[in-house]
């Protein structure tokens, strides 16, 4: 399955050391004005090379808008685009191309294609989620209209973590450090932890918390198709993905339910809730509060160290791998994580009030 969602759909094709990465947004609304220095940050923020605590690869990924745009604005129409790749080094991935990478999708991918790139890993490779990034760009400039504000940050890396209340924050320091993350001592903390792992040659895991701000009352469905579940659903797609919680999440299971029911009450004759333990959705549908959520990545599994595996064959090797790559994916991952959430609170939003905004 390459495309993703209903009505607003992002469907992409490419390769780590393809030629190039792209896809195709079908359902955007027409008459947006379309920011190309906007979508080019978003790429700007996902790209590799940005700090010492990311992959030295050097790529600019520029993007190319091929259609669907006309004097600056959206059609309706499909909007094709392509970002090419330029600074390939595949001959670092040699030594693999006959063994599997452990916790990778090389044998996995092996076994369902009998066939799989060995270069950055092809279609596996986090190089695919340029698209992502530029789907949520363009699904951005739309909730951009509509006042709905979506924000991610680094909030845990390894064992060092903020507070879990996103309001104990100012959002807006976020992009002000490499790590993303809006506290500045504990960004200092989770930068200098990164930095000693990468030296080891190991990796390191974390969590993204989103916060999704403005999203009106109504959105998603009550039995299937429920707003939380596609949240759910679009977070683990992305690479390295190995948990999601909406609202208080498994934290909430130790409170008593007078605890954690968010009260109703109405304020200047408008009703809204008291406190947002529910995390913006009740009953699969969105109550018109902040919607909240964390994201737990696994530690990359690309190591710069030996490790015990086998070849095509079943025999027992050692694999140490060679090239550039990331010792923690949080800082890139946060621009994903905000594309796809994007991109599902639009989708939702057109289903819920058809193509027009």
């Amino acid at each position: 399955m390459n495309t993703f969602g209903t009505i607003f759909r992002l469907t992409t094709f490419g390769e780590s050391h393809g030629e190039a990465i792209g896809g195709v947004v079908d359902g955007m609304p027409a008459g947006i004005d379309i920011d190309m220095d906007f979508i080019q940050q978003e790429l700007n923020r996902r790209r590799p090379g940005q700090s010492k605590i990311t992959t030295s690869r050097q790529e600019p990924d520029q993007v190319e808008l091929l259609s669907g745009v006309f004097e600056g604005k959206s059609t309706g129409c499909p909007i094709g685009f392509i970002v090419r790749n330029t600074n390939q080094h595949s001959q670092d991935y040699e030594n693999m191309r006959n063994v599997f990478r452990p916790s990778h999708a090389d044998y996995t991918y092996f076994q369902k294609y009998g066939i799989r790139d060995h270069r950055g890993g092809g279609r596996s490779s986090a190089r695919i989620t340029i698209s992502r990034c530029v789907g949520g760009a363009l699904a951005k400039l739309v909730l951009r209209q509509l006042g709905i504000s979506v924000q991610a940050y680094t909030s845990q890396v390894g064992s060092i973590a903020l507070e879990r209340d996103y309001r104990l924050y100012d959002l807006s320091q976020t992009e002000t450090n490499a790590v993303r993350c809006p506290d500045a001592e504990k960004a200092a903390e989770m930068e200098a932890l990164i930095t000693q792992v990468k030296g080891e040659g190991d990796t390191i895991g974390g969590v993204i918390t989103c916060v999704i701000k403005g999203c009106p009352a109504g959105l998603g469905s009550p039995e299937f198709g429920k707003l939380h579940a596609d949240l759910g659903a679009a977070m683990l797609s992305i690479n390295a993905v190995k948990g999601f919680e909406y609202g208080e999440g498994f934290e909430g299971v130790t409170a008593r339910g007078s605890e954690q029911n968010d009260p109703f009450c109405s304020v200047n004759g408008r009703i809204t809730t008291v406190c947002n333990h529910s995390g913006g959705i009740q009953g699969g549908i969105s109550n018109g509060q902040d919607i909240y959520f964390r994201v737990a990545f696994k530690p990359v599994a690309t190591l710069l160290m030996e490790q015990n595996t086998v070849d095509l064959d079943g025999n027992p090797t050692t694999l140490t791998a060679k090239g550039r790559h990331d010792p923690c994916v949080l800082p890139r991952a946060v621009p994903v994580v905000e594309a796809m959430a994007a991109m599902t609170i639009l989708d939702h939003f057109m289903l819920q009030n058809g193509i027009k905004i």
